[in-house]
């Protein structure tokens, strides 16, 4: 028998949802239904000073007025500190983390060539060896150290559902990247895989400006052993400048006054079809699993 289905929402309370997050919200639950599995949300609050207060309990009302509602208790990773200082500690011990004391300027200042704008610049190793006086800022992941340990090759690969094969030399693209960040808060990287691996998670299904992250996770899960789900990275939505839907790119919050027409513009950004106004929502949602499932269920 095989693997049950996990999949997982996974909103940051930075402010409210809006049609870009109810596109990713809208996937990850139609290809958990199709598939016959669970679908679960977290709140990724533990960048703590950018969390608007509330903003997780409304987030978790506008699921359920649109018909998302988890399948099971919701986590929020601003109580999991020990779960991530316990990885930390595995790595640490291992000898595949190491202190940093690189400010960003440090790191700016480093670079052989112009950053791209959007792209942050590759860490050059500069405290993989000693911090030559610094004092300690941040905790960052060896990778070369994690791939030759491993025996792992430097190009990480995966098979995406929806993009196909992809490859990144995380060493060239990124260099070690942060675990704890230099303001003592967990980093992205750490939360995720550590909360995926604790809650099952079979099947990530999310935007696809997270794409770039998924060969950093998979070091990170292979260096704690721990399982890799299979990825799919849903379409973007696009502001009016052309740049990702974003909070910080003036998206609004959802208006929910009439939940399918909500749903219906992220049903399209997804390939389905539109339906009447005045659908009821399970109608609606149960529809488009219909249609979910000739176009993404089959490519694992």
């Amino acid at each position: 028998m095989g693997e049950v289905y996990t999949g997982r929402f996974a909103p940051s309370p930075t402010g409210l949802l809006h049609a870009g997050s109810l596109v990713a919200a809208l996937a990850s639950w139609l290809d958990a239904r199709v598939h016959g599995g669970q679908w679960l949300v977290r709140i990724e609050d533990v960048d703590t000073p950018r969390c608007v207060p509330g903003a997780d309990q409304v987030i978790l009302q506008q699921l359920a007025t649109c018909g998302l509602q988890a399948d099971g208790a919701v986590l929020w990773q601003s109580q999991r500190h020990e779960a991530y200082q316990a990885a930390l500690d595995t790595l640490i011990a291992k000898g595949w983390a190491y202190p940093c004391g690189c400010s960003r300027k440090d790191i700016e200042a480093a670079q052989s060539q112009a950053v791209a704008r959007h792209h942050a610049a590759v860490y050059p190793g500069t405290c993989r060896h000693g911090l030559q006086g610094k004092t300690a800022r941040a905790w960052r992941l060896n990778v070369q150290a994690v791939q030759q340990a491993l025996g792992i090759s430097a190009f990480t690969c995966w098979q995406d559902r929806r993009l196909g094969e992809q490859t990144q030399n995380v060493s060239e693209t990124v260099g070690d990247f942060v675990l704890r960040r230099a303001d003592d808060l967990w980093a992205y990287q750490l939360a995720v895989v550590v909360d995926d691996a604790a809650q099952s998670i079979t099947h990530v299904v999310r935007g696809e400006d997270l794409a770039d992250n998924t060969a950093r996770q998979i070091v990170l899960q292979r260096a704690l052993g721990l399982p890799t789900p299979q990825y799919l990275h849903a379409p973007l939505v696009l502001g009016a400048n052309g740049e990702k839907l974003s909070k910080q790119n003036g998206a609004q919050a959802l208006d929910l006054s009439a939940p399918v027409a909500a749903l219906n513009q992220a049903a399209q950004a997804l390939g389905l079809n539109p339906l009447p106004a005045d659908t009821p929502v399970h109608q609606a949602l149960s529809h488009w699993c219909t249609e979910w499932a000739p176009q993404w269920a089959v490519r694992h």
